[in-house]
Parts: C-alpha cells; sequence; structure tokens
C-alpha cells in the first residue's frame, strides 16, 4: 500500500465561494505543506466542508486551488482522483452493493475507462478492510451495516485509492469513540508509511489537537487563524469562535488536548 507519487503540497489562493446569494467562503488563502496534516475546525456554517469541496472540485469556485508544486494548474477528472481521495460527510452508496466492492472502488482511477479489477487491485482492498476491521464485513451489503461502519468502509474506500492526498471531511461522523480513534491512528500510520498530504476537518476540538500538525479556523467563511495546535487551539480563541469556556493542555510531544467546560448558573 505504498503512494509511489511522493508528497504533494496544496494551496488556495484567493478562493471565494457564493452560494444563493450568500459569500459561504471569502477569499481563503491557505497553504498545505506537503506531508502533513491539516485540520480545518470552526462553528457550524463556517465553510470547513465547502472550503473541501473547492479541493475535490465539486462546487465553483473563485480563486485558485492548487494540487501539486507551486506553477501546477488545477487537477480536473480522473487526474484529480489519481491525487487526492475524499471522504465526504454525506457519501452516494449504491443500494445492495457489497462492502469488498465499494472498498475496491477505490482503485478505479488507476484503471481505463472500463475497470477491471487486477490481483493487485484486490489485495489492495483486502489490506485495507483487514487494518480496519471490516474484513467479516466483506460480503455485506454497505447499506445493511450500521451508520458506524458505514463509515468505516467509506474511510476504507479511500485509503485504498492510494493518493498522496487524503481528504476527510467529518470523517467521525457515526463512530463510537474506539473507532474514532481506530481511523485517525490508521491515517496517521499510512501518512507515515506513504508520505501522506492529509487535510481534514472535525468538529471535536478534543481529539484535532493531538493527530494534526497544524490547525485552520474558519468562522463565517473567513481564515480567521493558522499554525499549530498550541498555537490556535487557545482557551481566547476557542471563547472567541465558538462561545465557550474550554481549558487546553500540551504535552511534551506537542499535543493539544482540548477540554470544555461546563457553564454553572450563577
Amino acid at each position: 500500500m505504498s503512494n509511489t507519487a511522493g508528497a504533494i503540497s496544496v494551496a488556495w489562493s484567493g478562493v471565494s465561494v457564493d452560494l444563493g446569494g450568500r459569500t459561504v467562503l471569502d477569499s481563503i488563502n491557505l497553504e498545505v505543506a506537503a506531508g502533513s496534516w491539516t485540520t480545518i475546525v470552526g462553528p457550524n456554517g463556517a465553510g470547513k466542508s465547502t472550503l473541501l469541496r473547492t479541493l475535490a472540485g465539486t462546487v465553483a469556485h473563485s480563486g485558485t486551488v492548487r494540487v501539486g508544486p507551486a506553477n501546477t494548474s488545477e487537477p480536473s477528472g480522473r487526474n484529480r482522483a489519481r491525487l487526492l481521495a475524499m471522504v465526504p460527510q454525506h457519501p452516494v452508496i449504491p443500494t445492495g452493493m457489497q462492502v469488498f466492492d465499494y472498498a475496491l472502488l477505490g482503485r478505479s482511477p488507476h484503471q481505463g475507462l472500463r475497470f477491471s479489477a487486477s490481483t493487485k487491485d484486490r489485495r489492495s482492498t483486502e489490506a485495507v478492510l483487514d487494518r480496519l476491521n471490516l474484513t467479516p464485513f466483506s460480503n455485506r451489503a454497505v447499506d445493511s451495516l450500521s451508520g458506524g461502519e458505514r463509515q468505516r468502509v467509506v474511510v476504507a474506500r479511500a485509503l485504498v485509492q492510494e493518493t498522496p492526498v487524503l481528504v476527510l471531511d467529518e470523517p467521525m461522523s457515526f463512530l463510537d469513540l474506539r473507532h474514532q480513534l481506530e481511523v485517525l491512528e490508521l491515517v496517521a500510520e499510512l501518512r507515515a508509511e506513504r508520505d501522506l498530504t492529509v487535510i481534514g476537518s472535525l468538529h471535536d476540538l478534543s481529539v484535532v489537537g493531538q493527530f494534526a500538525d497544524r490547525i485552520a479556523i474558519l468562522d463565517a467563511g473567513r481564515l480567521v487563524a493558522d499554525g499549530h495546535p498550541a498555537e490556535t487551539l487557545t482557551s481566547k480563541l476557542i471563547a472567541r469562535h465558538w462561545g465557550v469556556d474550554a481549558r487546553t493542555e500540551v504535552d511534551s510531544e506537542g499535543a493539544v488536548t482540548v477540554t470544555v467546560r461546563r457553564r454553572r448558573p450563577a
């Protein structure tokens, strides 16, 4: 399960999105270093998913989105699918499709117009399903699984795609605590093995600072902070943009843990 393309960088330059007459993203300038893990956070409606959709090419935007070295044009179609794999917030899963076959679709960008899975494709799929503890579900229909199990299958398909960039749009939806950590730990392992660039959005501040190298905070469509977790996941910034009282702790390795404190009546 190696990535032969090598780590690549990603950048948004002056990216804006207007939907229904409303500005959803306003002149976003953000660069993600090759091989890094950047997590985009912010309150509901901040524009996190929309920003990732500009990267996936599923929403119209002004400005430029670069995937690869400077002066690289914005990718399209099959070439984009060879560069980045996305775990969408609301995936479309064909009715009745088995888990193995759905995950195997991640190999399609590496094939011709008529996809015929090779032995290598099948082995890559088997390996990812095994690492996500999904092998027992291989012959089950995806739509027969629980929400958390389906989410892990969607993550598996993206990992099977073996791209240099992995995009995770709220990948922890429907997952219990154990499986949240399982998926994040696997992404961390594969990032090291494959030299992946990881870009994601998460709403759970209690875990984001333990995995990401860098945090970008969006609020009302604007990039309001960008830097190391210890610089961005501060009590002051959390209070300003989420309106909650939180305590943050930084361990010896620089990982940040956020604990939101209950508002007690006076």
